[in-house]
């Protein structure tokens, strides 16, 4: 393999974990609804976006965060507004990650803000009781799937993702927009679930507790210790490992239910916790999972980023 193929799939690699991080039984091969809208569900099409898109109570949100190359060598997150405003769906606000979505006074990229940040923060994008949200990104949509994840946190079921993301609907030559959103502020109540958030003591905890799984959502190269980003090698003891990256085809769009039943195998019912680098890649585990039908997952949207951080926190190389 030549020096320039070589660098290219480090390059791969090291976007692939930072884009992914900032990280069954036969009774289930069909998706659940888990109580949305009927006519929204967790996943919509391009083509059913376009035929919604005016709907008075739908709320379409671009979550993009872009991954930059640093002068010095690495990579970074950035906000993705800059690229929103260049060009998104017609009608899409922006939700920043890396703004009022995050607590800044955290020193983790993407920490989870309060519950009154995050509900003041949807309202101002028009999320409110009564409205019905898509979210999508421009490139992974493991972006989108965090939102997605937040707002369940905050007891919201009525979003779903847009397959395959910006991308999707640019395949299809649909129009994109230079204009702001225009929705209205409303009122988001929220009613909190905060079972659906881990933190550092409940991973802990899991590693000697057969009754909850740990999925390591990182790529397989990160998870078996051939690269480090965060510091430290290796995953968290005892986790399993579902890359984000392999529940999407080469399009971007999520695979057919079926070949997801096939990756995320297990009891439902069981206590499970997804991890990353960030908690990115870590909600489109738990999208998926829940949209498996699995009733008790929980997101430790703080990850290795935390973890690793602390050497009394173990972390193993061997694949389990």
């Amino acid at each position: 393999m030549s020096i320039k193929r070589i660098s290219q799939w480090l390059f791969a690699i090291f976007t692939a974990s930072l884009l992914l991080n900032a990280c069954t039984s036969s009774q289930t091969r069909q998706e659940v609804t888990i109580g949305v809208d009927a006519t929204l569900g967790t996943l919509v099409t391009a083509e059913w976006l376009s035929q919604h898109i005016e709907d008075p109570d739908l709320v379409v949100l671009d979550c993009t965060v872009q991954v930059e190359k640093k002068p010095g060598g690495g990579y970074q997150t950035i906000s993705g507004r800059s690229a929103y405003e260049e060009g998104h769906i017609p009608t899409a606000g922006f939700a920043d990650l890396k703004g009022e979505l995050s607590d800044s006074n955290s020193s983790l990229q993407f920490a989870v803000p309060s519950i009154e940040q995050f509900s003041a923060a949807m309202g101002a994008l028009g999320v409110g009781n009564d409205t019905r949200v898509v979210l999508y990104a421009n490139g992974n949509s493991a972006w989108a799937a965090r939102v997605w994840w937040m707002l369940r946190w905050a007891g919201f079921d009525r979003a779903a993702l847009l397959d395959g993301g910006l991308n999707a609907w640019s395949a299809e030559g649909r129009e994109l927009s230079t204009e702001p959103a225009s929705h209205p502020a409303r009122t988001l109540t929220t009613t909190p679930r905060p079972e659906l958030i881990a933190n550092r003591d409940e991973v802990y905890d899991a590693i000697s507790n057969n009754a909850v799984n740990l999925v390591d959502a990182l790529p397989a190269a990160h998870f078996k210790g051939e690269m480090a980003p965060y510091g430290r090698k290796g995953h968290i003891p005892g986790a399993s490992n579902t890359p984000a990256s392999s529940l999407l085809n080469e399009t971007g769009h999520y695979r057919p239910i079926d070949e997801l039943a096939a990756l995320l195998e297990g009891d439902r019912n069981t206590h499970t916790i997804t991890y990353c680098g960030g908690g990115i890649s870590a909600s489109s585990d738990a999208f998926t999972m829940t949209r498996l039908g699995f009733t008790n997952i929980a997101v430790y949207t703080a990850s290795l980023q935390e973890w690793a951080a602390d050497p009394d926190n173990p972390m193993v190389t061997d694949t389990p």
